[in-house]
């Protein structure tokens, strides 16, 4: 991956970060790895049920062509950030945990980012 892009990657995890903050959430942990595996943002909040924690995909573009940033997180990227998330429960899970999928798109355009939050974007058997 080329520099450039790996650039506009983490500036759209800065983004996607300072967005959810502002939107109730708290940081656990950034880029979570296991492995070859890695989560972009480990967040939580509390809710009516207890700590739910959100597992997130960072996708930033510069186009919304080809399916924009949300287009990018297929089934292969879905089974990896699943097994990274079970990985990360085994040693954080606390009783009462709800837990759930998202991706943030950022999208970098004219003027400021355009950010794209997908709850539970998908769904994990």
């Amino acid at each position: 991956m080329s520099a450039a892009k790996q650039e506009l990657g983490r500036r759209g995890e800065r983004i996607a970060e300072e967005w959810l903050v502002k939107n109730g959430w708290q940081v656990i942990e950034r880029r979570f790895k296991s492995g070859h595996r890695d989560i972009d943002l480990v967040m939580e909040r509390q809710d009516d049920e207890g700590r739910l924690v959100a597992f997130v995909e960072v996708k930033a573009r510069v186009s919304a062509g080809y399916g924009g940033p949300l287009g990018a997180v297929h089934w292969r990227k879905q089974r990896e950030m699943a097994r990274a998330a079970r990985d990360w429960m085994s040693r954080e899970r606390s009783a009462g945990d709800n837990f759930r999928f998202d991706v943030v798109g950022v999208l970098f355009g004219r003027g400021s980012p355009q950010v794209i939050h997908i709850e539970n974007a998908f769904q994990v058997r």
